[in-house]
């Protein structure tokens, strides 16, 4: 598995697998965001890559000079194999080369569930913040 920084050449191919895996109203609002950060900053969106196949998506961004995991999308067929966890710590040294004041990781209701992805590459997220309603922000490591 590789992971890369998104190439243009990948939208297809990370757009279906976002519509593949997320809930509908998460696609909505995690297009926009990708096609925003994409204008800002296309380093900030990574894709893990195996046997020439787009199988997970992470955006990130910076905000006030935080650097903020946004959304995270594996393919069903290829969850639990560690490809979210690298593709957060490949997200974690991009943060770190931007000098970063602090990384943390956007709680809403659509990624709820797959906290447990960023708890076990680091990040704890406190019971609190996964019930303040539509977003927080959780410090990691």
């Amino acid at each position: 598995m590789n992971v890369r920084s998104f190439r243009l050449s990948d939208y297809v191919a990370v757009n279906g697998l976002l519509e593949n895996i997320l809930s509908e109203a998460c696609y909505e609002e995690t297009v926009e965001a990708f096609v925003r950060q994409l204008s800002l900053d296309s380093g900030l969106v990574m894709v893990a890559e195996q046997d020439d196949l787009i199988v997970g998506v992470l955006i990130g961004t910076v905000d006030n000079n935080k650097g903020i995991f946004y959304r995270i999308a594996v393919h069903a067929e290829h969850q639990r194999r560690g490809i979210g966890r690298t593709m957060i710590k490949a997200m974690k040294d991009r943060f770190e080369q931007r000098r970063v004041s602090g990384i943390y990781v956007s709680v809403d209701v659509h990624n709820e569930p797959i906290l447990a992805v960023y708890e076990s590459a680091g990040y704890p997220v406190a019971e609190s913040a996964k019930y303040v309603g539509k977003l927080a922000i959780v410090s990691g490591s």
